[in-house]
């Protein structure tokens, strides 16, 4: 990228290497585990301000997050090291922190993918957040820094979020059903709370049936053409857990020459409510040069016919 990438103050909050069991069919690391490692790192950095694992456990408390805007900048393939570093954008309001992490290539030194958002301590029955400690946020203003230029929105305006929308509404509008599931018992927290990277999973899980409906295509038959996204932004409404239904329902907001961008809907099939909405910029890839791809003018046609005006995350 031809700059300096460390940003002052950072600290590290993770490092490992890329496993082959996460990687998906395309043969990169599945998006569910770039959130899975962001989240490590965001206990890591609450633990470095002060507030520990065990205390956590003892008062009954957990590390969430409020909203997560992401970039991916890079592939990391199987075996791939890698560490991530985080700094702290804010401290203020005294209950959340505003953080921006980094997956780091030991290899290059390259940023693999940013992950920016809010996050916070909170109760991990109920969920409401606990007043950080005076020396907490002490230390989390010595890491203060600025928000690097590779890790701001590119596809994805940064605007406030649409109200919290109802599985009526999607269905009002037409939108596609992509997945639906039982919340397991693996994919929850020791209280019981679905842990953040499966709100990705869903979505991850949902795209093959999405690009057989949008793009025709059946990835199980068809291994030169894949996909990578570029960017994602989620914003998380509540907590399912473990025995809940979730239903996802997408739909796709845009076209251009490489690009789409696409809504998810993440609804609580018993209430009808949002548990967590997201929007991403996506691209098609040529699995042989591992390069985007134009959408060729006869498919770009189908999608644009596709397109729901005004859909927003």
């Amino acid at each position: 990228m031809g700059e300096d990438l460390r940003m002052g103050e950072t600290i590290e909050v993770h490092r490992g290497s890329v496993q082959t069991w996460e990687c998906d069919h395309m043969g990169h690391l599945n998006v569910r585990f770039y959130v899975d490692k962001a989240m490590q790192g965001l206990v890591a950095l609450v633990a470095h301000l002060g507030v520990a694992p065990r205390e956590l456990r003892d008062r009954g408390w957990a590390v969430s997050a409020g909203t997560q805007h992401i970039r991916f900048l890079r592939e990391q393939r199987s075996g791939a090291p890698y560490f991530v570093r985080a700094g702290v954008l804010g401290a203020e309001p005294s209950h959340a922190l505003s953080v921006v992490e980094e997956m780091v290539s030991v290899a290059t030194g390259d940023v693999a993918a940013t992950f920016v958002g809010d996050c916070a301590v909170v109760d991990a029955r109920t969920r409401e957040a606990i007043e950080l400690p005076d020396g907490a946020r002490e230390r989390a203003r010595a890491l203060l820094v600025e928000l690097p230029a590779h890790a701001r929105p590119r596809g994805i305006a940064p605007l406030p979020p649409r109200p919290r929308p109802t599985l009526a509404e999607a269905e009002g509008l037409g939108l596609f059903a992509t997945y639906q599931a039982t919340v397991a018992d693996a994919e929850c927290d020791a209280s019981g709370h679905m842990t953040a990277c499966h709100y990705m999973g869903a979505v991850s899980d949902s795209i093959p049936n999405l690009l057989l409906l949008l793009f025709g295509i059946d990835r199980s038959r068809n291994d030169r053409l894949g996909g990578a996204a570029l960017e994602y932004r989620f914003v998380y409404h509540s907590v399912p857990r473990a025995g809940d239904v979730l239903a996802l329902r997408s739909g796709l907001a845009a076209v251009a020459d490489k690009t789409y961008r696409i809504v998810h809907w993440l609804f609580d099939a018993a209430t009808g409510l949002a548990v967590a909405t997201a929007e991403a910029v996506a691209v098609a890839m040529d699995l042989d040069t591992r390069r985007a791809i134009a959408i060729p003018d006869d498919v770009r046609a189908r999608l644009e016919r596709a397109v729901i005006p005004g859909l927003t995350f």
